[in-house]
């Protein structure tokens, strides 16, 4: 990965896009840092020093913002809106037969899909911008916090406003932050967003659990954990990376003189083909009942069960919950992203068969029967995978937080690895040695 990097800032084009990639980071960083008006920024670091209060329900957005929720700034949205506007069109294509026919249109398609996903953006940002000013309006933000309701201290119809509008145009800056990356620099502009958010968050996470240590001052708790996380990555690594190739033989076609066809090629299934959006869901549909308990105030029964089971992240009833909806929501994923019948006709199309398997029907039911066998490996991983936190929560008493968390780690490992093929493939565009040396 370094060596490929070191090559790059050699190629005077690369360099370029590396330079401009690396600008557009140092602008993200810097505005997520930057207090929106009517916060008290004082209050606000208050709080956050507040081991109690900074173990609520948001580390999961926070986590995608790099910090910039907690601390109520101009970024405090970050690229969520945006992942929840890609994922909500998605899903709809599949229900939508206008936004099927467009995806099958190509590139025209594909731009009017990303329209429609930037508005949709800017509407999420202002519904979670106005959550996000009521919740910190209403105390609840910070758990725990002693002042708490004081941060934000004018709670006028005005300031507030002022605040959504403020929140909703950084959303609308970071979305256009991650196109010019996409466009003028390396790699995917969204996801090299979200790696930097979620990496901004391991310093201090990291030294947090290093002054929360008792044995050899902190040093043997921060030592185990780093070893912890090195042996993730390594696992992640090799599970993200594995996948079953399904052999495809393409018949010869005359057409004219020329002859076309008869190349024999793959099908890459990977073993983890939902990626990290199964976690995404489960986590976000499991904070909704704590979410109603917290702004309900209730002192019911149902309340009381909610906020020891699903609120506590350590309680029995949350981790086989949690663990059961990421293997339903990864069949489900699978299922939607990946249709075996439209691959089936595909190949039927072009003259492509797999060996010892007959074109049409036959082919869908075999592509659908090995993609169900790689699929339940991949979701207990992931499953497995998104309950480190929780063992690291029971062993080191560290927060929801937790550095080398399932989510953050398939993150940053998977936008890693894609970057690097980039790189590597525009490396190889530049230097193609050719046959004759």
């Amino acid at each position: 990965m370094l060596t490929a990097f070191a090559r790059a800032f050699k190629t005077p084009d690369l360099r370029k896009k590396l330079l401009f990639t690396l600008a557009i980071i140092v602008v993200y960083r810097i505005g997520t840092n930057v207090p929106i008006p009517g916060v008290d920024y004082r209050n606000v670091q208050t709080c956050i020093d507040n081991a109690e209060a900074n173990s609520g329900l948001f580390g999961l957005v926070n986590m995608f913002s790099g910090g910039a929720l907690l601390q109520i700034t101009i970024f405090a949205l970050g690229i969520m809106p945006y992942i929840t506007a890609a994922i909500i069109l998605q899903l709809l294509t599949v229900v939508i037969p206008r936004l099927e026919a467009l995806k099958k249109e190509g590139q025209a398609g594909t731009a009017k899909i990303t329209q429609y996903t930037r508005y949709l953006t800017v509407a999420l940002a202002i519904l979670q911008g106005t959550g996000l000013v009521a919740t910190a309006r209403s105390g609840a933000l910070f758990q725990g916090c002693p002042v708490a309701n004081q941060i934000v201290p004018d709670q006028s119809i005005f300031v507030t406003i002022t605040m959504v509008i403020t929140m909703t145009a950084g959303t609308a800056f970071v979305m256009w932050l991650g196109e010019l990356i996409t466009d003028r620099g390396i790699g995917n502009g969204m996801s090299i967003l979200m790696f930097i958010s979620i990496a901004a968050t391991f310093p201090s996470a990291l030294w947090a659990i290093k002054e929360q240590g008792s044995l050899a001052d902190g040093w043997i708790e921060f030592g185990t954990v780093m070893l912890v996380g090195f042996v993730m990555v390594g696992l992640v690594v090799f599970v993200e990376q594995a996948q079953r190739r399904i052999p495809v033989q393409y018949a010869k076609r005359m057409v004219g003189r020329r002859s076309y066809g008869g190349t024999s090629t793959y099908i890459p299934l990977k073993v983890n083909q939902a990626g990290v959006i199964p976690v995404i869901f489960a986590a976000s549909l499991l904070y909704i009942p704590a979410l109603i308990v917290q702004f309900s105030n209730s002192t019911a029964g149902w309340a009381t069960w909610v906020e020891a089971n699903l609120a506590n992240p350590a309680a029995t009833a949350h981790i086989i919950l949690y663990f059961l909806m990421i293997v339903f929501f990864a069949f489900f994923y699978v299922a939607i992203s990946f249709n075996p019948e439209e691959v089936a006709d595909n190949m039927k199309k072009y003259g492509g068969f797999i060996p010892g398997i007959r074109a049409g029907r036959p082919t869908a039911e075999y592509l659908s029967f090995v993609l169900n066998r790689i699929t339940w490996p991949g979701s207990l991983y992931l499953g497995l995978i998104s309950l480190v936190p929780t063992m690291a929560l029971a062993g080191f008493g560290a927060n929801q937080n937790f550095p080398f968390g399932g989510t953050s780690i398939l993150i940053i490992v998977g936008v890693g690895l894609e970057t690097v093929r980039q790189i590597e493939s525009q490396l190889q565009q530049r230097n193609y040695e050719g046959f004759l040396r």
